[in-house]
């Protein structure tokens, strides 16, 4: 049996020796290696932090204790050491451990926290009840990463913290250069100079050992100059910058010395108020592979391909993800519009814009974890003149609503906001199915939203997206590999027609789907004819403003049917239903997209399936829901029906 397998929960670390402590931290690597190279998830910040986890639980007594990750996806090894060893080959399975803290998992976690710059706010709030309670005993512990120090929330939480004298708070700073790539911004090159700045310990011994060696002025000179060396690392040192706040710093300290931070952890948890304890790492560290990644350490690495037994590999180019079908169109753009520039919130890399800043470094802006900012500073670009994109994952817009709402929407500036990881993520959990923004986008007057169903319609619509001048954009697709093209067969004013009724077959079913679920309706109209029911798939394109043309066709339709992988409340199908009803068209409306709840993460697939929206599940309730309607009403015989079902047939 391994020291791991014997971890239990936090009390089991308190009784080993330092050596001990050593086989342990390595058993642990080798364990999140093997995991996570097999289930994907996030490896390179686990393997940064497995020192700095061990001294937490050692010092503080979770979950008397909170410990509070942000990122929650640097948990892994806190996940580990609470009792989840058994477990953790389930990490992001369908039924399996989150990849991010879970109370429904164990006591010892707190919050969900995949979205960073929050875990101060939580803590002080947490300190200021447990003092109210008169809880004296217990002390809230946030581990925020360097790069969640870049979102202004935290900033605003150490603000109030600072003044919160008796709180007991300790804040960790995992300082290891890096969030998704090297960290951006001034607080970021302020403590980057902590990391190089035993270069003017050297130089000053160097000094010492020659200087004081000159007759006369020797001495005085060695201490003029060590005053100068004094006043420059004191400039240098971020315990300027807290402790000016009002808050304690100890640091900086050597990350992968466990005995190390576990002193300064406990010097941090006597004190009795606010403490920050500053730990520099390495991402990576203790994985060749992650820490020779240049790119980012390996952040996140994808489950491996699984292959039946006995199965051989097939030849052929590997298949292309939604997201890298964006970065080459960007670039193509780029090309042809010194105009268009692009801002992304800390991740180049995951959003696509890699490719655009190889080729155009001057027109790319990453401004942090800063969501906000992001968006109005987008806005200043677009009065300055350019066009801008903006580059997110689909949950973080969530963040830059009001911006996007007061500083874009209601001045009409032209910015395109890209969302990848719109719809089920999947593996990512709740945090991350971006089932959100199809919904409370709907409310923003003057915005237009675009929903490519495949790859080519990716670079057809980002280009339509960047000819808009007189407001913003949004275009949405979702993680994972591009799937088959679907070519149009027709038009129906500005939406493309993928699927006809068989000839002489009623019109029963107007099918509209949104983005990747039009591909899918393409497979429900097949399934539908076989039983008989004649349907007209339709893919909108732009899902915001709904086509107008959408009310002729519904009235010569039993049905109208629209799916979606957004919440059904507010999104795109209640957008139909309420054009339909503005303009007195009877034809009912049924809405298929996902429930209003978190989802649980696992494949896309699967999450779709359970959800009712796979081809066969969308087919059976489609059948019954045409089963429940009268007959098809007469053809409609008003000048305007009849140039409609002359565009239908075209």
């Amino acid at each position: 049996m391994t020291l791991l397998e014997r971890i239990n929960g936090p009390e089991d670390l308190k009784e080993l020796t330092q050596d001990q402590l050593g086989i342990l931290a390595s058993e642990i690597r080798d364990v999140l290696v093997e995991t996570v190279t097999r289930t994907s998830g996030h490896l390179g910040p686990n393997l940064g932090v497995v020192e700095l986890t061990i001294a937490l639980h050692r010092v503080f007594d979770s979950p008397k204790d909170k410990l509070i990750f942000d990122t929650g996806h640097q948990a892994y090894v806190h996940k580990l050491l609470t009792g989840r060893h058994a477990d953790f080959h389930t990490l992001r399975q369908s039924g399996g451990l989150s990849g991010y803290p879970s109370g429904s998992e164990s006591e010892h976690d707190l919050v969900e926290n995949s979205h960073a710059s929050t875990s101060l706010s939580y803590a002080d709030g947490m300190a200021k009840a447990y003092k109210l309670r008169g809880e004296y005993d217990r002390t809230v512990v946030a581990v925020i990463g360097d790069g969640a120090l870049t979102g202004g929330m935290a900033w605003e939480a150490l603000n109030n913290i600072a003044v919160a004298r008796d709180s007991k708070i300790v804040i960790v700073i995992n300082d290891n250069g890096r969030s998704y790539q090297p960290t951006i911004g001034g607080l970021a090159s302020h403590l980057a100079a902590i990391r190089v700045s035993q270069r003017y310990e050297h130089v000053l011994d160097r000094i010492k050992t020659t200087v004081t060696r000159t007759p006369i002025v020797g001495s005085p000179l060695y201490g003029a100059l060590h005053g100068a060396k004094k006043g420059l690392k004191d400039f240098l040192q971020p315990q300027v910058l807290f402790e000016d706040l009002g808050i304690k710093y100890i640091g900086p300290i050597d990350g992968h010395d466990e005995l190390m931070v576990e002193h300064a952890l406990r010097t941090a948890a006597e004190y009795g108020g606010p403490v920050l304890v500053h730990a520099i790492t390495r991402k990576g560290f203790g994985y060749a592979l992650a820490e020779q990644n240049e790119q980012d350490c390996l952040h996140q690495v994808p489950a491996a391909p699984k292959k039946p037994a006995g199965a051989k590999a097939k030849p052929g180019a590997p298949k292309r993800d939604w997201t890298n079908v964006f970065a080459d169109e960007m670039v193509a753009i780029g090309a042809r519009r010194p105009d268009v520039v692009a801002i992304t919130a800390a991740m180049l890399h995951p959003v696509g814009l890699a490719e655009f800043a190889r080729a155009y470094p001057d027109r790319v802006y990453d401004v942090g974890i800063a969501e906000q900012h992001a968006m109005t500073s987008a806005a200043g670009l677009a009065m300055g003149g350019l066009h801008p994109v903006v580059a997110l994952y689909s949950t973080f817009l969530n963040r830059a609503f009001d911006q996007l709402l007061m500083d874009v929407a209601l001045h009409k500036l032209p910015v395109t906001v890209t969302l990848d990881r719109s719809g089920v993520t999947g593996p990512d959990g709740a945090s991350h199915n971006g089932m959100w923004d199809g919904s409370i986008l709907q409310v923003i007057p003057g915005l237009k939203i675009a929903a490519p169903r495949d790859g080519s319609r990716i670079c057809e619509l980002l280009n339509e997206a960047v000819e808009v001048s007189d407001g913003p954009t949004v275009l949405r697709w979702p993680k994972g590999a591009v799937g088959a093209e679907a070519e149009a067969v027709g038009k129906l004013g500005g939406m493309d027609i993928l699927a006809m009724p068989a000839e002489g077959a009623a019109r029963d079913v107007l099918l509209l789907g949104a983005g990747p679920m039009a591909v899918t309706c393409v497979d429900v109209a097949q399934r539908l004819r076989g039983h008989g029911i004649g349907v007209t798939v339709v893919d909108p394109r732009w899902v915001k403003p709904v086509d107008e043309a959408v009310v002729d066709a519904a009235r010569q339709h039993r049905l109208v049917a629209v799916v979606e992988d957004n919440g059904r409340s507010g999104g795109f199908g209640d957008a139909v239903a309420r054009l339909l009803r503005d303009n007195d068209v009877d034809t009912p409306v049924k809405t298929y997209g996902l429930p209003q709840e978190f989802l649980a993460h696992g494949p896309r697939e699967d999450i779709l399936e359970a959800k009712g929206l796979s081809p066969q599940h969308l087919a059976r309730r489609l059948t019954e829901a045409v089963a429940r309607r009268t007959p098809a009403p007469p053809p409609a015989v008003s000048e305007e029906a009849h140039e409609a079902e002359d565009r239908l047939s075209e």
